[in-house]
């Protein structure tokens, strides 16, 4: 099933960037250009990289200027990740372009990607959690509270291996239907954003 087969190249990803730990580290990415584990592959690292631009814009003690050449780089994260989950999504629609949907079939409140997405993101969470459930200079109550959050985070990895598989069961058996749309992100857009276009006057 596919949450199966994505779900541990997104902890290679993650594995492979704490070998070094470093936001500015280049992408080295195992798999062949233009296949899904590619993608799936990149997508995570992105993910992986903005987490820990996350951590370090939270530093108290932060530089202002450091802060804001951070937060700009946060925001081309962002819209790199968007980009990433549309080209999955485009994926599977190739892949079921000729299921013949079913006259009564339904569409979900989001898309494939979407969900696999948030798939990607509990990976994280799921390694660093764990990384807190046995950190040797935490103390003990620390670690059984984050244990308890990591059995929840695992247990709802299982719901979502389930319900991702589901849908895309779903959509390969005509039931459901993909209808993915553009994400119309208007805060990057010259022409949208009125801070951007007004300073263009």
């Amino acid at each position: 099933m596919f949450s199966q087969f994505a779900f541990p190249v997104f902890e290679q990803s993650i594995k492979d960037y704490h070998i070094i730990d470093d936001v500015y580290q280049p992408t080295l990415n195992p798999y062949t250009k233009g296949t899904i584990e590619y993608l799936l592959y990149a997508k995570n690292w992105v993910d992986t990289v903005q987490w820990h631009y996350e951590d370090i814009i939270r530093d108290p003690n932060i530089d202002p200027v450091a802060a804001l050449v951070l937060k700009r780089k946060i925001d081309a994260s962002n819209q790199v990740r968007t980009d990433m989950v549309e080209y999955i999504d485009s994926y599977f629609l190739q892949k079921h372009k000729d299921v013949k949907v079913k006259p009564d079939a339904k569409i979900n409140t989001e898309s494939p990607a979407w969900a696999i997405d948030r798939l990607s993101i509990l990976a994280l969470k799921i390694y660093h959690m764990n990384e807190e459930a046995n950190r040797n200079e935490a103390t003990a109550e620390h670690r059984a509270k984050c244990q308890e959050k990591l059995n929840i985070l695992l247990d709802q990895k299982t719901d979502m291996f389930i319900s991702i598989n589901d849908l895309l069961t779903d959509i390969e058996n005509g039931d459901k239907f993909m209808k993915v749309y553009k994400q119309m992100k208007m805060y990057n857009d010259d022409d949208l954003n009125p801070v951007l276009y007004q300073n263009k006057k």
